[in-house]
C-alpha cells in the first residue's frame, strides 16, 4: 500500500515538474525575442559588470544568428515557390499564346472554307441551271422527231424535193439527240460530285469550327488557371517581402549588439558583412590581395573584429598581464623583449592606455600580445608603419577596421598572396600565423583560411548578382 502511494507522489512530482517547465520551453524564445532587444540588454548592462554583459550580448547575438538563418531559409523556400510559380504561369502564356494562334489559323482555314463552300454551291447552282436549259433543248429535239416520225410517206414526198433530204434531217435530229443526252449525263455527274465536294467542304468546317470551341475553352481555362497563380504569385511576393522586411530588422538588432559586444573589446566600429567586403576591397585596390581571402583571413583572426583580446598588459618589464574575463594573473601576455615598448609606443601616439587595451592573451605555447581585428603583434605592426601611412595617408591604428584590412593585404601581398594563386595563398597563410611560409606543421590554419576564402567568394558573387552587378 505504501508503495502504491509512493509511486503516486513519484508520478504527480513528474507532471508537477513537466507542468513547470513547460512554458518555459515553449516561451523561451519569446522571453529570449524581448530580453535581447537593444534598451533591455543596455539597462542590464548597466547594473551588472562587464563580464555578465558581454554573456548576454554573445547569447543575444548567436539568437538573431539562429534568427536570421531561418529566415534566410524561409526566404530561399518562397523564391523557389516564386520561381515555380513564375515558370507555370510562363508555360501557361506560351500556351494561351499558341492556342490563339491556333484559333486565329483554324479561324483563316474556316475563312477559306467559307469561301469554298460557297463558290462550290454557286457552282452547284450554275451547273442545275445548264441541266435544265439542257433539259429543254432536249425535249425540244425529242418532238421534233418525234413529229418526224408521225409523218406519213405522201407528206414527207410533197414536204421535201428529195427523200434523201428527209432521212438527212431524221439522222441530224438524233445524232443532236444523242449528244444531248450524252451532255446531260456529264452535267449530272459533275453536280453529283459538286454536291459531294460541297458536303465534304461542310463536315470540314464543321470539324474546325469544333476544334475552335474547344481551343477555346481550353483557353478560357489557362486564362483562368494563370488568374489564379498570378494571385497566388502575388500572396507569395507579399510574403517574399514581409521575410525581407524581418531579416532586416534581425540583421539591424543583430548589428547593434555587435557593435555594443566590439565596443567592449575596444574595436571603434563594428563592420557588417558588406562593410567588411567594402574594405576588403578597397584594401585589395592598393595591394592587389583577393577580397575574399583577405576577408578570411581577418575572419581566422578575430572573425573579423569580434575577437580582438582577452587580456590586458599589466606588468611592462616581465610582459605578464591579467584576464579581460576574470581578472586572474597571465603570464607571457606579451614579449618583454620584443614588443612591449613598441606596444607602448604604439598605444601612446593613439591616445591609448596602455594598460586597458585589450590584446590576445598567449596560447598554449609562445607570446600573446597580438592587437585588433589582423591580430599583428607590435613589433610587426612597427615593420608596416611606413607603408601604412602611406597607403591610408595617416597614422596606422590596429583597432581600426580600416587600417587593420590595409595592414593585413599590405603583408600577405609582401609574402606573395597579390598572385592570387592557391599555392601563393596557402604560404602568405602560413606566414601570417607562423612568420614561415614553409612551416608545413601549421598548415591546418592556412586550410581552414582558404575553405572560408572559398565560402566568401562565393558570398560576394550572391551579393554582385542581387545588385546586378554580373
Amino acid at each position: 500500500m505504501r508503495s502504491l502511494k509512493y509511486l503516486k507522489l513519484v508520478i504527480i512530482s513528474i507532471f508537477i515538474n513537466s507542468f513547470l517547465f513547460l512554458p518555459n520551453f515553449i516561451f523561451s524564445e519569446e522571453n529570449l525575442a524581448d530580453t535581447c532587444k537593444m534598451e533591455v540588454i543596455e539597462s542590464k548592462c548597466n547594473s551588472i559588470g562587464k563580464d555578465e554583459c558581454r554573456k548576454i550580448l554573445e547569447k543575444c547575438e548567436k539568437f538573431y544568428q539562429d534568427e536570421s538563418d531561418r529566415i534566410e531559409k524561409d526566404l530561399n523556400k518562397t523564391t523557389a515557390e516564386k520561381k515555380t510559380l513564375q515558370n507555370k504561369i510562363y508555360t501557361l502564356n506560351q500556351k494561351i499564346k499558341n492556342l490563339n494562334y491556333q484559333i486565329s489559323q483554324s479561324n483563316l482555314v474556316i475563312s477559306d472554307l467559307k469561301i469554298q463552300i460557297e463558290d462550290t454551291s454557286s457552282t452547284i447552282d450554275n451547273t442545275v441551271f445548264k441541266i435544265e436549259e439542257n433539259k429543254q433543248r432536249l425535249s425540244e429535239i425529242i418532238r421534233t422527231i418525234n413529229q418526224e416520225n408521225k409523218k406519213s410517206l405522201i407528206e414527207v414526198l410533197f414536204a421535201e424535193n428529195d427523200l434523201s433530204d428527209f432521212f438527212s434531217n431524221l439522222t441530224a435530229l438524233e445524232q443532236l439527240n444523242y449528244r444531248g443526252q450524252k451532255t446531260l449525263a456529264e452535267i449530272k455527274i459533275l453536280k453529283f460530285n459538286l454536291e459531294k465536294e460541297k458536303e465534304s467542304l461542310d463536315g470540314e468546317k464543321g470539324d474546325l469550327e469544333k476544334t475552335v470551341k474547344m481551343q477555346t475553352l481550353q483557353k478560357i481555362e489557362n486564362d483562368k488557371t494563370k488568374k489564379e497563380q498570378e494571385q497566388t504569385l502575388k500572396l507569395t511576393e507579399a510574403e517574399y517581402q514581409k521575410q525581407l522586411k524581418q531579416k532586416e530588422e534581425v540583421a539591424k538588432k543583430a548589428g547593434e549588439i555587435r557593435a555594443r559586444i566590439f565596443e567592449l573589446f575596444g574595436v571603434a566600429k563594428a563592420p557588417t558583412f558588406g562593410e567588411a567586403l567594402e574594405i576588403a576591397k578597397y584594401a585589395s585596390g592598393l595591394t592587389g590581395i583577393r577580397p575574399a581571402f583577405l576577408l578570411a583571413i581577418l575572419t581566422q583572426e578575430s572573425n573579423i573584429g569580434k575577437n580582438v583580446g582577452q587580456c590586458y598588459l599589466s606588468n611592462f618589464d616581465t610582459g605578464s598581464g591579467k584576464s579581460i574575463k576574470t581578472g586572474a594573473i597571465v603570464a607571457k601576455v606579451m614579449n618583454p623583449k620584443r614588443d612591449v615598448q613598441p606596444f607602448l609606443d604604439i598605444t601612446r601616439l593613439l591616445g591609448r592606455d596602455s594598460l586597458a587595451t585589450a590584446v590576445s592573451c598567449p596560447m598554449s605555447f609562445g607570446w600573446g600580445g597580438a592587437m585588433g581585428p589582423a591580430q599583428f603583434i607590435p613589433s610587426t605592426w612597427k615593420l608596416f608603419e611606413t607603408k601604412i601611412k602611406n597607403a591610408t595617408g595617416k597614422v596606422g591604428d590596429p583597432w581600426d577596421i580600416k587600417d587593420a584590412f590595409v595592414a593585413a593585404a599590405i603583408y600577405l601581398s609582401d609574402r606573395g598572396a597579390s598572385a592570387k594563386t592557391t599555392d601563393s595563398e596557402r604560404k602568405a597563410a602560413l606566414a601570417y600565423f607562423s612568420g614561415s611560409t614553409t612551416n608545413t606543421k601549421y598548415l591546418f590554419y592556412a586550410n581552414s583560411v582558404l575553405k572560408i576564402a572559398s565560402q566568401y567568394e562565393q558570398d560576394i558573387k550572391d551579393i554582385e548578382a542581387a545588385n546586378g552587378n554580373k
